[in-house]
């Protein structure tokens, strides 16, 4: 164990995954459970339909009772979601005959199922500061932390907790409410053809047939012209690489939308899960941070890794109050693989970002607009035995005097995860002025053992008072925090 190994405190506090919170997805029979399950009609859905309409009315209230006695206390607007999934069935049934209510319910209930979102693991965190700091003590800071869900099917979602740390780095976790609530999405209301296309061919579709898939699309277009494209060509295009280029059109469309929440929730009764096809594979690891811009507004924005099974697709998501969000395409050469982490604050005038492009070493970019980046940079290759494999960073740079704070996490024998740091310089970011030579955090003997063992890994900490607060992952499984003495980190940095 090295200095600065020595000197961090772990805390006794441990986030684990909560089967009990559980989210009403909707459900199809013969579908393995996806988050964009498609709404065909099969056999198995005539069938259930027959028999929820053999029951008589007697038959279909006690069965309704039966179930909401068993459901009711486990959600709110239970009976509302009820009759909003019925609603969706409603085109795949085979009769236009209006419904009583009780059966209505009954049939939402069939095609309704709880889902737990945390089932699996409950870990990645990231940490920043929160947009309210009202009736916070003195030297106190109000935070949300947002985790890596993950539950049946391996999918992964964004869930949020809150909490207070002391400026001596306690901290007090606000209590997690039983109850969970998905957002209403909207889609983007116009797109931008020359982006669009540009993003395709960097999918991997050649640019011919992006041409003649999108042709009949204006300048700026809307969700429906898409939609109606892709019914056209699934059916008349003759070429199979156009088939194909627009249901990837789509999938594009529709990674790009909007979700509020309901007024009055608490920030873990927030979950955002997947919405988007090219994330039906799950959110992967977001990597939150409080920027200001140079007008002095606040944005919260996350770098997050779309995944359908098949394509890794980098998003970003912003928000300001943590009700409203915002997702969106990154686009350019230089937007690859996973792990991209913005700077705070723009620097020279340009946003300014960490990647691991090659999946090997840290990259840097500059960009004149946030959703492009084309050029990146390598600054750091792994040169010490435990980042031999690779090397990423482990959330946002943090700004303090002594230059932009980054965490790291390399990879060594036996894929052993562990955290390190690095200091770049204030004026020239891509310059790498301290280096810690051993890991600031490797796992300890209790923390090995996991859906993936041996990993320690973060999302994002923040800065306060004399500490930095590290929350991180164990082994793919749960979340602790660290303590760690910030003069004490950038002392045991080898300066360059």
């Amino acid at each position: 164990m090295n200095s600065i190994e020595s000197q961090i405190r772990r805390l006794p506090l441990a986030l684990g995954p909560d089967p009990r919170r559980v989210l009403l997805r909707p459900f199809m029979p013969s579908l393995i459970v996806k988050p964009l399950s498609p709404m065909e009609p099969n056999q198995r859905v005539a069938h259930l339909f027959s028999r929820v309409m053999l029951l008589d009315d007697a038959a279909v209230d006690e069965k309704l009772g039966e179930v909401m006695a068993d459901f009711d206390e486990r959600h709110q607007r239970i009976r509302d979601i009820f009759a909003e999934r019925y609603e969706q069935i409603r085109p795949l049934l085979p009769t236009d005959r209006e419904l009583g209510e009780g059966r209505r319910l009954l049939l939402g209930s069939y095609f309704t199922n709880e889902y737990s979102l945390e089932s699996s693991a409950l870990f990645n965190p990231s940490m920043v500061a929160a947009p309210d700091q009202e009736g916070v003590g003195e030297g106190e800071l109000r935070f949300i932390l947002s985790l890596r869900a993950t539950g049946e099917g391996h999918i992964s979602s964004i869930t949020f907790r809150s909490g207070v740390v002391s400026r001596e780095g306690g901290i007090r976790l606000d209590p997690v409410s039983r109850f969970v609530h998905q957002p209403r999405p909207q889609p983007a209301a116009r797109y931008d053809l020359r982006t669009f296309r540009r993003k395709l061919e960097e999918l991997g579709v050649e640019h011919e047939t992006v041409v003649a898939c999108t042709r009949d699309l204006a300048d700026g277009f809307i969700m429906e012209d898409v939609v109606r494209l892709v019914k056209r060509l699934r059916t008349s295009a003759e070429e199979p690489a156009v088939r194909r280029a627009a249901d990837r059109a789509l999938m594009l469309a529709q990674a790009n939308y909007t979700v509020r929440f309901a007024d009055g929730l608490g920030i873990s009764e927030k979950i955002i899960f997947p919405y988007a096809p090219s994330e039906s594979n799950g959110i992967e690891d977001a990597r939150f941070v409080r920027f200001t811009d140079e007008d002095g507004s606040v944005t919260y924005y996350a770098t997050y890794t779309a995944y359908d099974g098949n394509v890794v697709l980098p998003q970003m998501v912003e928000t300001r109050d943590f009700q409203e969000f915002s997702f969106c395409t990154l686009n350019g050469a230089a937007v690859r693989n996973k792990g991209l982490a913005l700077f705070p604050r723009r620097i020279d005038g340009h946003h300014v970002m960490l990647g691991r492009q090659d999946s090997e070493n840290i990259h840097i970019m500059f960009s004149d607009h946030l959703h492009f980046w084309h050029d990146s940079q390598i600054i750091l290759r792994p040169s010490e035995p435990w980042e031999f494999v690779q090397l990423g960073n482990c959330g946002s740079p943090i700004e303090t005097d002594a230059g932009w704070l980054v965490l790291t996490h390399g990879v060594g024998p036996m894929r052993k995860y562990c955290i390190g740091a690095i200091l770049l310089d204030r004026q020239d970011p891509t310059r790498v002025i301290g280096r810690l030579r051993e890991p600031l955090l490797r796992p300890a003997s209790d923390e090995r053992e996991g859906y993936v063992p041996n990993v320690v890994y973060s999302c994002g900490s923040v800065v306060h008072g004399p500490n930095l607060i590290l929350p991180y992952a164990v082994s793919d499984s749960a979340s602790r925090f660290a303590v760690v003495p910030l003069t004490s980190l950038l002392g045991a940095m080898e300066h360059k």
